[in-house]
């Protein structure tokens, strides 16, 4: 894709699926990288990629002022920031004060503490692109995910007010948003619950008119496209990443 090589890209939740995807294929297309993450990287997979690691938790402002300004030290100023970072927290209208305090921490102020953090960066470089992850979750009502899906729809918020503040600068915000994808994330849920993994997939696939759970290296491809030249004149835009979710 157009414009991403040697260009410096910041990947928060860069272990899990989606985030080491992604950070997978912007390393494919010639991107350095810095990827962060709450976890320590104790199998080397930002190595693996030639990539900074940052243990940094993103709901902890003073955690993520550092971190930026470490990527900027030995790196050089970001040009990309794809936010796939988020909390799991899924209740109805039973979540209480601590429900709500540990998924806004994460996914609403953590992703807003990047783009402080990481703006100022862009604007030395005169542009830049921001990848909010958001999710179908945040077009829709479902049953006994208030809490998260409360997160995701403000994430699109985010983005369109960012997209008009930061547009005078060059910058392009957008948000990706995948349906149900096929991740260690998913079979570890359903080992957890106990519940049958091929049966659940099933399940999960017919919820898409392409009757599948999408791969995180087709979340990760439509992200490097948001945050390449290819995408140059799109921002405050949703990508829909659903195999035909919202179209059923």
């Amino acid at each position: 894709m157009r414009g991403l090589k040697d260009k410096i890209a910041i990947v928060t939740g860069g272990l899990g699926d989606l985030g080491y995807a992604t950070a997978l294929r912007l390393a494919e297309e010639g991107c350095k990288l810095a990827l962060f993450d709450l976890r320590d990287d104790e199998s080397g997979m930002a190595s693996a990629l030639g990539a900074r690691f940052i243990r940094v938790d993103i709901s902890k402002e003073e955690e993520v002022k550092n971190a930026c300004a470490m990527v900027e030290d030995t790196l050089g100023p970001a040009h990309i920031l794809i936010n796939t970072a988020a909390c799991f927290v899924f209740k109805g209208i039973d979540a209480d004060e601590a429900d709500w305090h540990k998924i806004n921490a994460v996914n609403i102020a953590g992703t807003s503490f990047m783009a402080r953090f990481v703006v100022p960066q862009m604007k030395k470089n005169k542009g830049g692109s921001i990848v909010n992850f958001s999710s179908v979750s945040g077009f829709v009502g479902q049953a006994n995910f208030a809490t998260y899906n409360a997160t995701k729809f403000a994430i699109r918020g985010l983005t369109k007010c960012w997209a008009q503040d930061l547009a005078p600068f060059g910058i392009r915000v957008n948000t990706l948003c995948p349906g149900y994808i096929y991740t260690r994330a998913f079979i570890n849920s359903c080992e957890k619950l106990g519940l049958d993994i091929e049966e659940e997939n099933r399940r999960a696939a017919a919820m898409h008119l392409l009757n599948r759970q999408g791969k995180p290296e087709e979340v990760a491809a439509a992200a490097a496209f948001l945050a390449s030249d290819d995408a140059s004149f799109i921002t405050g835009s949703d990508l829909l990443v659903d195999g035909g979710y919202l179209a059923k």
